[in-house]
C-alpha cells in the first residue's frame, strides 16, 4: 500500500482522484486546500490530516519523509488551480514523492524542460492524467484507424455549459487558467495528436473568453474544432432533454460515440500509473505546445460568432 497527499482537495475533480486512490487500495494521509468544504474526506479518509495552507502541508509531509519509508508520502495528487501544478509538482518531488497531476500538467511548454531536468535530479516521476487515453471506445478506435495518403478530415466540437460562477472563479483567468483551451480542450487536443500525429499547421478562427474555435493540420488529418461554455451553443436536442455538454468528434463524415465509460477512468489511470506505467512529460509536450500556440496565436479570420457545426475556413 503506498501513501498518497492531495493539493486543491475541495476542487471539483479532487473526488475522482480520493475515488482512485481508494479503489486502488492506497491510502490518503494528507490534504490541502485554502477552502475548508472539505466533507469528502470523511467518505474516502477520515484519518487524513488537513491543511488549509500549503507552508503547513509540506512542514507535515517533511516530518513525515524524516520518520520512515513507510509514514512517509510516496504520491502526491495535484488538483488545485493550473496556475500552480508547476510549484506543487515541485512540492511533490522535493519531498521525494511522485507527482501525480490534473491537466494541463503546465501552462507553458518551457517549464517542461525545467521540470525534466527535476526527475533525472530526484529520481522521482511526474505523471498526468490523460484518462481519455484510457476511454474503452476511444483505444479501440485508436486500433481502427488507418492510416494512409489521405489525411482524415475530422470535426472537434465540445461544449459544455457553466453558469456565471465561472469567470468569478480562477477558471475564468486566462493567466491563471490557461482559458477554455487548456480547462476543457486540452484533453481532446491530446486524444488527436496521439491518433494523427504531430502539428504541422494551426490556425485560431475565434477567441473569446467562452469560445473558441480554429483549424489544426496534423501530420494525418485536418482538425477543425469548436469549444465552447457557453450553453446557448448547446445543439437544440440537448437543450430538450435537459442536457448541459456536447461531444462530438467526427471523422471523414462518421461520428465517433463515446458519451458513456467516463465514470472510472481515474482508477484505470492511477493502475497504470501504479503498475509502472502513466504518462508522462514527453507525452504530455505535444499538447501543451499546441494549447500554448491557440492561445497566443493571431487570429487569422473576421468570422465573427461562428455556429459549431460550420466547417469552418480561413479567409
Amino acid at each position: 500500500m503506498k501513501n498518497f497527499a492531495i493539493t486543491g482537495v475541495a476542487g471539483y475533480i479532487a473526488p475522482r482522484h480520493l475515488e482512485a486512490i481508494k479503489n486502488t487500495g492506497n491510502n490518503l494521509i494528507a490534504a490541502v486546500d485554502p477552502h475548508d468544504s472539505v466533507g469528502i474526506l470523511d467518505k474516502y479518509f477520515p484519518d487524513a490530516s488537513f491543511f488549509t495552507e500549503i507552508e503547513r502541508f509540506d512542514r507535515h509531509l517533511e516530518k513525515l519523509r524524516r520518520k520512515s519509508q513507510e509514514e512517509r508520502a510516496h504520491y502526491i495528487s495535484i488538483c488545485s488551480p493550473n496556475h500552480l501544478h508547476d510549484s506543487h509538482i515541485r512540492l511533490a518531488l522535493r519531498l521525494e514523492a511522485h507527482a501525480v497531476c490534473e491537466k494541463p500538467l503546465v501552462l507553458k511548454p518551457s517549464n517542461l524542460d525545467a521540470l525534466s531536468g527535476l526527475e533525472e535530479e530526484t529520481g522521482k516521476k511526474i505523471f498526468c492524467i490523460l484518462q481519455l487515453r484510457v476511454h474503452g471506445a476511444l483505444t479501440e478506435l485508436k486500433k481502427k484507424i488507418i492510416k494512409g495518403k489521405k489525411k482524415k478530415e475530422v470535426i472537434l466540437t465540445y461544449i459544455t455549459s457553466r453558469g456565471p460562477w465561472y469567470n468569478y472563479s480562477w477558471k475564468g483567468d486566462a493567466e491563471k487558467s490557461g482559458g477554455i483551451v487548456c480547462n476543457i480542450g486540452i484533453h481532446f487536443f491530446d486524444l488527436l495528436l496521439w491518433y494523427f500525429g504531430k502539428t504541422v499547421r494551426n490556425e485560431v478562427y475565434l477567441r473569446e473568453k467562452n469560445r473558441m474555435s480554429g483549424f489544426t493540420e496534423l501530420e494525418e488529418a485536418n482538425v477543425r474544432w469548436f469549444l465552447s461554455i457557453d450553453r446557448k451553443d448547446l445543439p437544440e436536442a440537448c437543450s430538450l432533454e435537459g442536457k448541459t455538454t456536447f461531444r462530438s468528434i467526427n471523422i471523414d463524415g462518421e461520428e465517433i460515440e463515446f458519451t458513456k465509460g467516463f465514470t472510472d477512468l481515474h482508477t484505470k489511470v492511477y493502475e497504470d500509473i501504479l503498475a509502472g506505467g502513466g504518462f508522462g512529460i514527453d507525452i504530455v509536450r505535444p499538447s501543451i505546445e499546441l494549447a500554448y500556440s491557440m492561445r497566443v496565436s493571431q487570429k487569422t479570420s473576421k468570422i465573427e460568432c461562428p455556429h459549431p457545426f460550420l466547417i469552418f475556413t480561413s479567409e
